[in-house]
């Protein structure tokens, strides 16, 4: 029996909308990959203190799907926490190479973004961004893990945008 969306009454057809999500594979895979991140974190000052306590009993990132991992190859987003020096840039480099596709990075604290109170160093890179791009900046020096669960929010909510328009957000 062919079921015809004319043969539907009113109310069934109300019931039938309120109830059936219609999506592409886009936005669904959008969807899981914003809700499932598994970070990598990259922490290399005192940006990293605030960010393990974002993992820990307080703030429990965990339960928002947001995993920690030590690898590149498992990680799809790097959080670098810290002051970038330039010894440290192609490490930096090599590792976000590692990392399978699509992959995220979001800058933590004032050194990670732009040099930091060290920005007149000759040893200090002047903002993470010089190196790989950066897909979510997070001030403070440090920010707080409040600011670090903020940030990883506004890059979930990139990350479904970008799937369900299909264009990158620069």
């Amino acid at each position: 029996m062919d079921l015809k969306l004319e043969d539907l009454s009113p109310q069934e057809i109300r019931e039938l909308e309120r109830n059936v999500f219609f999506a592409t594979l886009e936005q669904i895979k959008g969807w899981a990959r914003s809700n499932s991140l598994w970070p990598m974190t990259f922490g290399l000052a005192c940006c990293a203190i605030e960010m393990m306590g974002t993992g820990g009993a307080n703030y429990d990132l965990d339960r928002s799907g947001t995993i920690f991992r030590t690898s590149p190859r498992q990680s799809d987003c790097m959080i670098v926490s810290g002051t970038v020096t330039k010894k440290m840039a192609p490490i930096l480099r090599r590792l976000y190479d590692q990392m399978p596709e699509p992959k995220w990075v979001i800058a933590m604290g004032s050194c990670a973004t732009a040099g930091g109170p060290y920005v007149k160093s000759y040893s200090v890179v002047k903002g993470v961004d010089q190196i790989v791009p950066v897909d979510v900046y997070i001030p403070g020096c440090p920010p707080n893990p409040a600011a670090l669960i903020y940030g990883i929010n506004k890059l979930k909510g990139k990350i479904r945008y970008e799937a369900k328009t299909g264009k990158k957000v620069i």
